[in-house]
């Protein structure tokens, strides 16, 4: 993995899967279904945040294996030996990812260590039923020219230095974010990548602080001919009330737009 880390949540994620009323749907119990969906995971390169402490501390992992014949389910380890030795303590965690738009969550009853190719790895039991959810896509609004979201947040260097670094939004959605990035930043943001605190100053709302991780990266050629590089980032973990504001945010600056557009403003 690119990086695995431990991170505390003031406010704990609420997670579908612990809210069978209103997501029975979307639960599946057959084991043949739940294999298949588990080596989707596999098969797509999947990164999967593992949480646990009762939602208050995650890391990303990714499935490696699954052997039905055994009843098992095969997960990288996270990089550092601290984040771990918490995840083997941890009686039960919950488990999210996204497969083509489509959410994946379920449980495991612990991890324990065993080898994958040769490897360390953590096993643990498969899970008997597996959340499937697939929602429209979160409306994404392109940040106004006008009046830019600026996003600072501060990365780890490999000799493990410090640098701050600053970009601008292209656009922002329930889900996450875009950003603006030089090739040179681009290089410092590998997919997978867990980006810390990280700061954006909304318009009008106020200073959104969040967890953010790299989920993928495209070149853009602009009209005038300059390049720069777009990195799609994932919230982690973010609270309802942040989720709100950033639902303010997006529905204010599209009516504002609306309004322009129709000439009342």
């Amino acid at each position: 993995m690119e990086e695995s880390d431990v991170q505390p949540h003031e406010t704990p994620p609420r997670f579908e899967i612990e809210q069978p009323e209103d997501y029975d749907q979307y639960f599946l119990h057959s084991k043949a279904e739940i294999v298949a969906v588990l080596r989707s995971l596999i098969q797509k390169r999947a990164l999967v945040s593992a949480y646990f402490d009762d939602g208050r501390s995650f890391m990303l992992t990714s499935v490696l294996q699954v052997v039905p014949e055994s009843g098992e389910l095969i997960l990288d380890r996270g990089r550092e030996e601290t984040v771990n030795r918490q995840a083997l303590l941890a009686e039960r965690l919950v488990l999210t990812a996204m497969v083509d738009k489509v959410k994946v969550q379920f449980t495991l009853r612990g991890l324990t260590e065993t080898q994958s190719a040769g490897r360390a790895a953590f096993t643990a039991a498969l899970p008997d039923r597996v959340l499937r959810l697939q929602r429209r896509e979160y409306f994404r609004l392109a940040t106004p020219i006008a009046k830019p979201v600026k996003f600072i947040t501060t990365i780890r260097r490999r000799d493990d230095s410090a640098l701050v670094v600053e970009a601008s939004l292209l656009d922002i959605s329930g889900g996450g974010v875009g950003l603006m990035a030089t090739p040179g930043l681009a290089l410092l943001l590998p997919r997978g990548a867990l980006l810390h605190d990280c700061k954006m100053a909304l318009p009008d709302e106020g200073l959104l602080v969040a967890d953010l991780c790299v989920r993928n990266k495209f070149d853009v050629t602009a009209r005038g001919g300059s390049r720069y590089v777009r990195v799609g980032c994932e919230f982690i973990g973010l609270p309802g009330a942040k989720v709100s504001m950033v639902q303010r945010y997006i529905t204010r600056v599209e009516r504002e737009r609306k309004a322009r557009l129709s000439g009342i403003a």
